[in-house]
């Protein structure tokens, strides 16, 4: 093996100990990052390299001053300017030496899909482009070149089957003895053959006068006289004659078909009250984050709204979102509130829309109920999600995420209720919301 390859070998193991994704996601770092750029440490492992003694100046043989001659002994070398001295750090006084794996939202994306299981598909709803597709629609007018013969012949095949009969078999019949053309046409009919009285009479006249009565009744030219199918007939002779008629002809065109952008609007929500302390708020960044990353890598233009709250609501930046504190009440319906208003940006024929709301779950009285519920019903969204933080178990008044539960049930394809008490149940919460939503078309 050469130093090229163990240079790869060592490739190969620095990304292997990159942290999991799932572990990233629970503990590492999540703001280490831009919005387009998630950084998941990597543990350093050191790659191999030559290393040259500077203290040395000549070399054997090369008797240069101060260089031993032949049977000297051979001392230590004496310390040289820059060399380590032995005043420096202990081993193990450093920590490990890491760098970041650079991963771009898509490829979290994929990567979380393959970790949780996921198989969200974005759905397109903005036509950017209207483009010719395969030949595949018939109509009854255009230009020759776009004639489908094939299925014109078909057509014209089946009518062959439905209308040719046996010629010669009829012709014996109008021999029977006593026989009138009226006879031969009933018969014909009930053996559903599609011979017009007008044949008939035409077949009955052209017999000869000796050869009437060659057969004593239509039982005995049964008897004697095998009958050909059409099918028969045509494997046996070819196709002389497809009756093609102006009703067969189809013209085929090109399928529109229309490239649709997929576009989402992502609003996140907030509590920020005085009762949603540091902890807390640490278990909204960790769901909230992988999140914005995951949708951001799923369409093609996705936009993000943050909205803080407690009594009141108000529109914040990214930057600010996760941070905010304030020391007043809760009343979470001013965020709905907001959010309605903000989204008459979004049209919901242009826009895949995303609520997802956080807190501890305290709220004002009657407020999830009587505003609330109404408002989330009232939004259109692929799915409302609601995150409730609370790290010490539920408090007495946290009753927001239960009210939802009891009324959307746990079985709704666009609401979706998670609860996050301590870092190792973000992954859980996260598949459940992304999991939720439903796969069939607004």
């Amino acid at each position: 093996m050469g130093l090229r390859d163990d240079l790869e070998r060592f490739r190969e193991v620095g990304e292997q100990r990159r942290e999991d994704l799932a572990d990233f996601i629970q503990y590492g770092e999540l703001g280490s990052g831009r919005p387009d750029q998630i950084n998941i440490p990597v543990k350093i492992v050191s790659l191999p390299e030559f290393e040259y003694d500077q203290r040395d100046q000549g070399g054997v043989g090369q008797g240069e001053d101060g260089t031993p001659q032949p049977g000297q002994p051979v001392g230590q070398p004496q310390p040289q300017p820059g060399d380590d001295d032995g005043d420096g750090d202990e081993p193990g006084d450093e920590g490990g030496e890491h760098e970041y794996y650079e991963m771009d939202p898509e490829e979290f994306a994929e990567e979380l899909d393959e970790e949780l299981g996921l198989d969200l598909e974005p759905k397109g709803k903005r036509v950017i482009e209207e483009k010719e597709g395969p030949f595949t629609d018939l109509t009854r007018t255009g230009p020759d070149s776009t004639l489908d013969f094939e299925r014109m012949f078909k057509e014209g095949l089946k009518r062959k089957l439905a209308m040719d009969f046996d010629e010669e078999f009829l012709k014996e019949l109008c021999k029977v003895e006593g026989i009138t053309p009226r006879d031969v046409f009933e018969w014909a009919r009930g053996e559903n053959i599609p011979v017009s009285m007008a044949w008939i009479e035409e077949a009955y006249s052209d017999v000869s006068e000796p050869e009437r009565g060659t057969w004593g009744s239509i039982s005995e030219v049964e008897a004697n006289v095998e009958r050909e199918s059409v099918q028969q007939q045509i494997r046996r002779e070819g196709i002389r004659h497809v009756p093609f008629r102006r009703e067969d002809e189809r013209y085929r065109y090109p399928e529109i078909i229309e490239e649709k952008e997929k576009n989402v609007v992502v609003v996140n929500i907030r509590d920020v009250s005085g009762s949603m302390r540091e902890k807390k708020r640490e278990l909204v960044e960790r769901t909230f984050t992988p999140l914005d990353w995951y949708l951001q890598g799923k369409y093609d233009n996705a936009e993000f709204v943050y909205i803080a709250h407690d009594a009141e609501a108000w529109a914040v930046e990214r930057d600010d979102f996760f941070g905010i504190r304030s020391g007043g009440g809760t009343k979470i319906s001013s965020a709905y509130d907001l959010a309605a208003e903000l989204l008459e940006e979004y049209p919901w024929s242009d826009w895949n829309r995303y609520v997802f709301a956080a807190g501890d779950s305290e709220n004002s009285s009657n407020d999830t109920e009587e505003r609330v519920i109404p408002m989330m019903e009232q939004i259109p969204a692929n799915l409302h999600a609601y995150v409730e933080t609370q790290p010490s178990g539920n408090a007495i008044n946290a009753t927001h995420a239960e009210e939802l539960e009891r009324h959307f049930g746990t079985d709704a394809d666009d609401v979706a209720i998670a609860y996050v008490n301590d870092a190792d149940d973000v992954t859980d919460a996260i598949y459940e919301i992304l999991s939720t939503e439903s796969e069939s078309d607004e």
